[in-house]
């Protein structure tokens, strides 16, 4: 992977994170704090759309797919940072929340990086095997 590349990842995901994040600090209570059919559905739908715009990044970048996982761990380790330190500060961070929702919103994303995790790595381990 080029050292264009590894930058390019970075900033993307932090601006992803930080774009997810005021999404949630203004809308989440419409998902977190809802009705259990319109949570648990955004719990399913999210790591899908999310996989996809990180698989839509990989794909535009051109990143071969050998170097996926390492690609998606770039987007995704600014927003894993960026998460814990939300998390921690939760009620702070996240005033118009309930304290129980920082449980449910560390859930959808730990689903959400795990999927897209995941798919990434078992795209790199196919590459890797041919």
């Amino acid at each position: 992977m080029r050292r264009r590349d590894v930058y390019v990842l970075l900033v993307l995901g932090v601006t992803i994170w930080l774009a997810g994040t005021l999404y949630y600090h203004e809308f989440g209570t419409a998902i977190l704090e809802t009705t259990s059919v319109r949570y648990w559905s955004a719990f399913v739908v999210s790591p899908i759309v999310s996989t996809l715009l990180c698989v839509a990044i990989l794909k535009a970048l051109g990143i071969p797919p050998q170097y996926w996982a390492q690609g998606l761990l770039l987007l995704a380790i600014p927003g894993m940072f960026g998460e814990a330190a939300i998390l921690s500060n939760w009620p702070v961070l996240m005033s118009s929340f309930g304290p129980a929702s920082g449980g449910r919103y560390g859930a959808f994303l730990f689903m959400t990086y795990g999927v897209a995790l995941t798919v990434a790595e078992m795209v790199t381990l196919k590459a890797r095997s041919q």
